[in-house]
């Protein structure tokens, strides 16, 4: 009887564990998804930089907006959009929207994406821009990131930076040749104009965030 006993209490701990577990991941996923919306004022932050320096949204005296990106070293997909993001830098830092990529992984559980491994990797490509590590990842859930490359776009407005636009750089991951819609580029196009965003979210299609 003491056995049966112990095993139905032993049962019933196992499942009082599998059901917290079960909920935490629902309430972080559900966290994760709330993120900022088209329309939220993103708060600032202060990020460690390749070259060692903190880096903040504020630094950026004369920018009209940024374009934050949340990308890494190891995912197949963020390393084939890397050359288009420098693109997308080039082109729109002059304008007075700079690409901020931003690495959001735990180094403990992707180690090429260790701080370290950021440094080459920035080296390595010619990054012209910041590229920031997440350290204990604080920023990348207060945006709602889920996927590397998710990119952000704020526009600096008097109340703050403001979110204009959620998603994908464009439509063809695999092949920059094949794309037909250039998400990012639109966005930034109409809101240097002046104009309505279309779409304004799209869905970011990548690695999960670790």
């Amino acid at each position: 009887m003491k056995k049966i006993k112990i095993f139905g209490w032993s049962a019933l701990l196992l499942i009082f564990v599998v059901a917290f577990a079960m909920g935490f991941k629902a309430a972080t996923e559900h966290n994760l998804e709330k993120g900022y919306q088209v329309g939220d004022t993103a708060a600032d932050f202060s990020l460690k930089n390749v070259d060692g320096n903190m880096v903040s949204l504020s630094d950026f005296d004369s920018a009209k907006g940024f374009l934050v990106i949340f990308t890494c070293n190891t995912c197949p997909y963020a390393q084939a959009y890397e050359d288009r993001i420098i693109a997308l830098d080039a082109k729109y830092k002059p304008q007075g929207v700079p690409v901020i990529a931003i690495m959001p992984n735990n180094p403990s559980a992707k180690p090429g994406d260790s701080f370290a491994k950021m440094k080459e990797r920035a080296a390595e490509k010619g990054f012209t821009f910041p590229y920031l590590l997440d350290e204990g990842q604080q920023v990348y859930p207060e945006y709602g990131a889920t996927r590397t490359p998710h990119v952000f776009l704020l526009e600096k407005t008097a109340s703050g930076n403001m979110v204009k636009y959620i998603g994908a750089i464009d439509d063809n991951y695999q092949d920059a040749s094949q794309v037909e819609e250039t998400f990012v580029e639109n966005a930034v196009d109409a809101m240097l104009a002046g104009n309505e965003i279309n779409p304004k979210t799209t869905k970011a299609i990548g690695c999960g965030i670790k």
